[in-house]
């Protein structure tokens, strides 16, 4: 078995949810609890910390983990969805896993996968498991797949765990209201274990706060212990100046990443309460670096300057609320909009958030789980949304790029899978 054959068999046997969507989603911890047994339980052997939420969940894991390297920590990261590259959602020290390591393991467990037949996640989630105990890291930043409290990731015992936010995204599975949403996400919070919320919301903070009484957990609401006394980009970086009156440039771009930036500090500073070593200059150095430290990628991503090109992986109500906000701030000619999302999303609330005054190229990511194109531009057309329907994400980027002027701007987004197939073009 080669790297490729490996993959595909992870993908061809294996029910994969950013493929299909619900159908491949297996609630509950049995697989997960017999995959790591039969593995005699790698996740026990370093630390971890535990990150769920609707959105931000993958730029404050980044974060954290760029800042404890910076530490001197060996730091496993564990996130999800990769865009590119299957191996990014294994990083040790931003390093993504060995293709080799890849293979073997594929080999080695084969039959147990066969046996077992657990989802595309909770097989990869626990090679991840399995790389950072052969490898000893010290730590690992574990972010949840869906939800929480049915996550295969649920299976941890972590330092800290992190919820960034709540708001709408795979109703059909968490449940349709905030309070539903919340409860599951709630579900990573463990006994005697701080919990940082990164935003306290009148709907939410009573089910975050009787889950961690009935857990005997200490718990922090992120936006009410530190706040942004100002924030913005320069030089392709967060400034921000934060209330108790500490400076940091942000490897980061987009206003809305500062909720996150508040929600990384306030997880940092409960971790050195806990007897992590993690000094001024870490936290800095860290949050400066993270991309180049880490290798995210797709956070309001600038590939190019003229035209002024951005990749943005925001894709349910809140994240586009947000791109739109930010979108509202930037200046150019004429605003072009490259698009698509995936069939199970609220489409609709989605549409009605994005700009009227942009032309359109509608587009659709090669995935199953895709909204065809022609649908998505016949639904856009109800909210005065106009433009041409392409049927792949490379002509769509391409006539975009073709038709802008130097003082354009193109915007790439609507889902991680029309960014991650975007990607490979402006490299």
């Amino acid at each position: 078995m080669n790297y490729h054959e490996a993959i595909q068999y992870l993908y061809s046997r294996l029910p994969v949810f950013h493929h299909i969507g619900k159908d491949a989603y297996k609630p509950g911890l049995e697989n997960t609890t017999s995959l790591l047994n039969a593995l005699h339980n790698p996740q026990t052997k370093y630390k971890t910390v535990h990150i769920a939420g609707t959105n931000g969940k993958g730029s404050v894991s980044h974060m954290l983990s760029a800042v404890l390297q910076k530490a001197g920590y060996t730091t496993g990261l564990y996130t999800s969805p990769h865009l590119v590259d299957f191996r990014e959602r294994i990083r040790i020290n931003g390093e993504k896993i060995p293709e080799q390591y890849v293979v073997n393991f594929v080999e080695k467990h084969e039959s147990l996968f066969e046996k077992i037949q657990p989802s595309f996640f909770e097989a990869t989630m626990t090679m991840a498991f399995a790389y950072f105990a052969d490898k000893e890291v010290d730590v690992a930043i574990v972010e949840t797949g869906l939800g929480g409290r049915l996550d295969s990731t649920n299976i941890i015992q972590p330092e800290l765990s992190v919820i960034t936010n709540i708001s709408f995204d795979h109703t059909q599975l968490l449940g349709d209201t905030l309070e539903k949403i919340a409860a599951e996400k709630a579900g990573i919070i463990k006994h005697a274990t701080p919990v940082v919320i990164g935003e306290s919301q009148p709907a939410t903070r009573p089910v975050f706060r009787r889950k961690a009484k009935e857990m005997d957990a200490p718990i922090l609401f992120a936006d009410e212990l530190l706040a942004i006394r100002s924030g913005k980009t320069e030089s392709g970086k967060l400034q921000v100046t934060t209330s108790d009156n500490r400076r940091f440039r942000v490897g980061l771009t987009g206003n809305y990443q500062l909720k996150n930036v508040v929600t990384t500090l306030v997880a940092i500073g409960q971790l050195q309460k806990q007897g992590f070593h993690i000094s001024a200059a870490n936290i800095e150095d860290g949050l400066a670096d993270v991309n180049k430290i880490t290798g995210l990628q797709g956070r309001w991503q600038i590939v190019s300057d003229s035209p002024k090109i951005v990749l943005d992986t925001g894709h349910n109500v809140a994240g586009i609320s947000w791109v739109a906000e930010q979108l509202k701030a930037e200046q150019y000619n004429t605003l072009r909009i490259v698009v698509g999302m995936v069939n199970d999303k609220d489409i609709t609330a989605v549409l009605s958030l994005l700009p009227r005054n942009a032309v359109y190229y509608f587009t659709q990511a090669d995935i199953a789980r895709a909204l065809p194109a022609d649908d998505l531009q016949r639904q856009a057309s109800v909210f005065g949304l106009r433009g041409g329907s392409f049927s792949s994400v490379k002509m769509a980027v391409e006539q975009a790029i073709s038709e802008s002027s130097p003082a354009d701007m193109v915007f790439v987004g609507g889902s991680n899978f029309v960014v991650g197939e975007a990607l490979p073009y402006f490299r």
